[in-house]
């Protein structure tokens, strides 16, 4: 489904992404993991179109996303959660959902005149999915951080992906929290059929959901195997722990 190859993006001369090699399957869950630093947020932004590489390729269902838009690589299935939650604090649930159920069925111009009843069926529904039924009506800005970051999928989700890419996805997240979100996330891949492209640094939850581990370094792709693979690998383990023969630690 997507397929990134030798992508690179520097600043001010500062390479943040050098050689990036990345595939995602139809289906599969993917992690990128790597150290603060690795270029993971940098390689989403090129993906998403926030911004433009330097070199390299980015291939969705066999169309080069080179050069689009944000909103143009929406459209053709890609959406995302952003590591600082990016919702409308102002608006209720049900209408930070609602703009991006209309945005994606053409009627943004409607948002706020009588067309009320607009993709209210399709936005209850999203709303269930993610379990925020029960707080339809409240205040965005009022939810506590952990239902915030998971009203950022359901917003993510009215625009019907087909990758959701999630950056940090339990970041701040209490243990309680991150456990729900890690099982809206298997719910989502095998519930919903969406591929789900996510970093993360809660090592437990990234061997416990992904099929596949990309790792980073000094924005280089290192790897991308299967989960045991990638934690008995050396080049991990010495970009982690400096050299451990210990292996990734999964309990923390």
């Amino acid at each position: 489904m997507l397929q990134v190859e030798s992508l690179r993006k520097s600043f001010d001369g500062f390479a943040a992404v050098s050689d990036a090699q990345l595939g995602v399957k139809k289906g599969e869950v993917v992690a990128v993991i790597g150290p603060n630093g690795a270029g993971k947020t940098t390689l989403f932004n090129l993906i998403t179109g926030q911004l433009k590489a330097d070199g390299g390729r980015i291939i969705f269902k066999g169309q080069n996303l080179a050069g689009m838009s944000p909103y143009e690589i929406c459209r053709r299935g890609i959406s995302r959660s952003f590591q600082v939650v990016n919702i409308f604090s102002r608006l209720t649930v049900f209408e930070n959902v609602r703009v991006a159920v209309m945005s994606y069925n053409k009627s943004t111009f409607n948002l706020f005149s009588k067309a009320k009843d607009t993709a209210v069926s399709e936005t209850e529904n999203i709303l269930k999915s993610v379990g925020l039924s029960g707080k339809a009506g409240r205040i965005s800005g009022s939810l506590s951080h952990g239902d915030q970051k998971v009203l950022e999928m359901a917003v993510a989700l009215g625009n019907r992906p087909e990758l959701l890419i999630l950056d940090e996805p339990t970041a701040g997240m209490s243990p309680e929290e991150t456990r729900n979100a890690l099982e809206l996330m298997k719910l989502l891949s095998r519930d919903r059929g969406i591929t789900i492209l996510f970093c993360e640094h809660d090592m437990e939850l990234v061997f416990s959901i992904a099929n596949r581990i990309m790792v980073m370094q000094h924005g280089r792709t290192i790897i991308q195997e299967a989960p045991d693979v990638v934690r008995n690998d050396s080049r991990v383990q010495e970009a982690y722990l400096g050299g451990s023969d210990e292996g990734i630690c999964c309990d923390s």
